[in-house]
């Protein structure tokens, strides 16, 4: 009796022993599970389906971020490139707001480091390469576009027409050798082409009303692509990207077939309800995807960006919020009144529509 009470403990104990090693293993491997998880959902290899974004895995792909404004002209004046932190801790706070794309703006002047700017040449490359890399290593996707530029000697200060073509193609082939390598970065040839025709926009060359020669959207599709870049470009439209009546008829060739078209939506913008939207730009949504690259309003509220994100979601748009900087909002739209995430009265509407939103969205066709 006393040599099976014996025989018992050992193997209630041997029981205890397997159950522990059991839990312990499925904690474990539950660990590895998610961290496995997490690499998968990191988008790469993106590129144009149809009227869909897609990455390597076959996935249709939403982007859903901020831009950050600072890098196009804190390098005129200053000693500095960007604007705000750049660390890893500032960008784990914009992951808080659930983004997966950051969209960085460049100046032309301070890329080639012409013109008499503070931070120019390989300082700034440097510079915004450190930071694209950061982005991309902490899992976001990242737009690269030219958002300030200037013709001849003329020191490149703020928006002009259209991209010069002085210097914007060797800025371009510059820009896609860099970056070719990695096909999660989106190359935006010009932030808001403005005051032109769709012919000037897509041809460049002398254009009736811009006082320099222009770089037309062919031309720096052009340039990209000679670099052997097979990245997706995202053109935006006339009237500040507002206008995109004319994008498809006046589409550049692109040999890559990987061109996506670029709205910008205030509620200062001409085509700012939902009969235009409904006229112009759902019938273009249905043929190529389209980016809100920026969007947002000036009254530090959140009631026009509200409809404009729920009308935009009916259509599996992706967008992104102008700007995550600390600037007053009554100056610009601005997202957040600390780089630790804190939104603005207007940024709190951003936030919290796309809280719920996964970090890849996988949309249907229209």
């Amino acid at each position: 009796m006393k040599n099976l009470s014996i025989f018992l403990n050992i193997l209630v104990q041997i029981f205890l022993l397997l159950f522990i090693g059991l839990i312990i293993f499925i904690f474990v491997a539950n660990k590895a599970g998610k961290k496995q998880t997490l690499r998968v959902l990191i988008p790469t290899g993106l590129y144009v389906l149809n009227n869909q974004i897609v990455d390597d895995a076959g996935r249709n792909i939403r982007l859903i971020g901020v831009s950050k404004s600072g890098t196009e002209y804190s390098c005129v004046s200053s000693s500095t490139a960007i604007v705000g932190p750049s660390d890893v801790a500032s960008i784990d706070a914009m992951k808080t707001w659930n983004i997966n794309v950051v969209r960085v703006p460049l100046n032309e002047d301070c890329w080639l480091g012409i013109n008499g700017v503070v931070v120019g040449g390989i300082n700034y490359q440097r510079t915004i390469t450190n930071y694209i890399n950061k982005l991309i290593n902490n899992g976001l996707i990242v737009i690269v576009e030219l958002h300030w530029s200037a013709p001849g000697t003329q020191k490149t200060t703020g928006q002009m027409q259209m991209a010069d073509a002085d210097h914007s193609i060797t800025f371009w082939t510059q820009v896609a050798s860099a970056y070719k390598s990695n096909t999660s970065i989106i190359f935006e040839p010009y932030n808001e082409p403005y005051n032109i025709d769709w012919k000037c926009w897509r041809d460049g060359g002398t254009c009736t009303g811009v006082e320099y020669k222009v770089a037309g959207m062919q031309q720096m599709v052009n340039a990209i692509r000679e670099t052997g870049a097979t990245n997706i470009i995202a053109l935006g439209g006339l009237s500040s990207s507002n206008d995109l009546s004319g994008w498809l008829i006046n589409k550049p060739q692109d040999p890559q077939n990987n061109l996506v078209a670029v709205w910008h939506e205030y509620n200062f913008s001409s085509c700012k309800d939902i009969d235009c939207w409904n006229s112009q730009i759902a019938p273009l949504a249905l043929k190529v995807p389209i980016i809100v690259t920026e969007l947002g309003e000036n009254d530090c509220s959140h009631v026009f960006i509200d409809g404009l994100m729920n009308w935009l979601d009916r259509y599996n748009i992706s967008y992104l919020g102008w700007a995550w900087n600390t600037w007053d909002c009554k100056t610009g739209p601005a997202l957040i009144s600390n780089y630790d995430g804190t939104p603005t009265a207007f940024g709190i509407g951003f936030k919290e529509h796309i809280a719920s939103f996964s970090a890849i969205t996988t949309s249907t066709s229209q």
